[in-house]
């Protein structure tokens, strides 16, 4: 994948009633379409593409270069599934905001219909999260969740965070297919992991982002350099709290931001230390699982990083992660506004090749050229 930035300006409002019931029989077409001609695998992927996906959310008629069109765009495709069930060819769960958090539950929901591993993905869920809130920190609070399944199991997400005081928005990709085998190290220390869970090694397929947020306060514990940090990290979890109290104490200026601009704020070694009592009880096997466990977060991670990196001299990753076509006009006016009758006509046509494709595939591509005919 080509490599570039996307600037994704917070706006507010909400797509108009009018576009957004438009825009929910075209994305169900669209996904239709794609999953009869190409499978659910390349659905998926698609939806994983930063750059397909934010032609999507264009052709779609939201702003090119708006937040609000990852939103709106998840929130079409699954209105259509809303709509449409099994017959879109995957399965949509999540949302925006306190929808997000019922994630879960939607997962299982459709594993008990289905018979799919529901843990399984539910994991997957609560890891891409957990990666992108705790593991990754760039200055961008996660407010959107949304996890695409398919009837084998294979996944994607499509989640975005906030930056309130740049204004801007990030948009982070996954899919299970991109996720890469973590390579077995010669000779693993003997009380450390023999490898690192490729959640947390390089996971993401794409994340769509304004600049740099600021190498100063960049922690990026998923980086493929950040090995030997995440396996000292795992290692300070191991000391006893009284022991790792007596070492922070030991070293006051890791824990003073004047000097460590690294840090967002204070970290209180004693409430530290009570926070890794349960973690030492019932310490983890590697990264991920320490990631995984309940109560712990960014600042959580974030001190372990900066410790492991005194006490083992593993230093962490600051590098940051991310990476980086109007059909029917925007909903602002910009390039121009969305022509109604026109995108009637288009729904139509789609909807109508979906129905011809399920009963003789060659009107489906007669219907497509009517469709390229009447646009040109």
């Amino acid at each position: 994948m080509k490599r570039g930035v996307a600037h994704l300006p917070l706006h507010g409002g909400q797509a108009p009633a009018w576009l957004f019931q438009r825009m929910h029989r075209l994305a169900g077409s669209i996904v239709q379409l794609i999953v009869t001609d190409y499978g659910s695998t390349e659905a998926l992927a698609r939806l994983a593409d930063p750059f397909w996906f934010q032609a999507f959310g264009c052709v779609l008629g939201f702003d090119w270069h708006s937040s609000g069109l990852t939103t709106v765009t998840c929130g079409a495709v699954k209105e259509a599934y809303k709509r449409l069930g099994g017959d879109l060819g995957i399965h949509v769960a999540g949302g925006k905001g306190g929808v997000s958090r019922k994630t879960p539950q939607e997962i299982i929901t459709v594993g008990d219909k289905t018979g799919l591993d529901a843990d399984r993905l539910v994991y997957a869920s609560k890891m891409s999260a957990k990666v992108d809130s705790a593991a990754v920190q760039d200055g961008y609070e996660l407010y959107h969740h949304n996890f695409f399944f398919d009837d084998q199991g294979r996944w994607c997400v499509v989640q975005q965070g906030m930056c309130d005081e740049n204004g801007y928005a990030r948009r982070y990709h996954w899919l299970e297919t991109s996720l890469p085998p973590e390579p077995q190290p010669a000779r693993p220390p003997a009380s450390t992991p023999t490898r690192i869970e490729s959640f947390v090694r390089e996971p993401h397929n794409a994340i769509a982002a304004q600049s740099l947020t600021g190498e100063q306060l960049m922690l990026n514990m998923v980086a493929r350099e950040a090995e030997p940090n995440r396996l000292a990290s795992v290692e300070v979890t191991r000391m006893h709290p009284d022991e790792f109290l007596h070492e922070a104490e030991d070293m006051p200026t890791l824990f003073m931001p004047a000097h460590h601009p690294v840090l967002p704020s204070d970290v209180n070694p004693k409430w530290l230390a009570k926070v890794l009592r349960p973690v030492y009880e019932n310490p983890p096997q590697d990264f991920e699982g320490l990631l995984a466990m309940k109560g712990i977060g960014a600042k959580t991670i974030r001190s372990l990083a900066l410790i492991a990196e005194v006490i083992h001299g593993k230093p962490a990753s600051r590098r940051d992660p991310a990476t980086f076509s109007f059909a029917h006009g925007g909903k602002d006016g910009f390039p121009f506004p969305v022509d109604r009758d026109l995108y009637d006509q288009n729904i139509a046509v789609l909807e109508d090749a979906v129905r011809r494709a399920k009963l003789a595939p060659g009107e489906k591509d007669n219907a497509l050229r009517r469709l390229d005919r009447y646009v040109r």
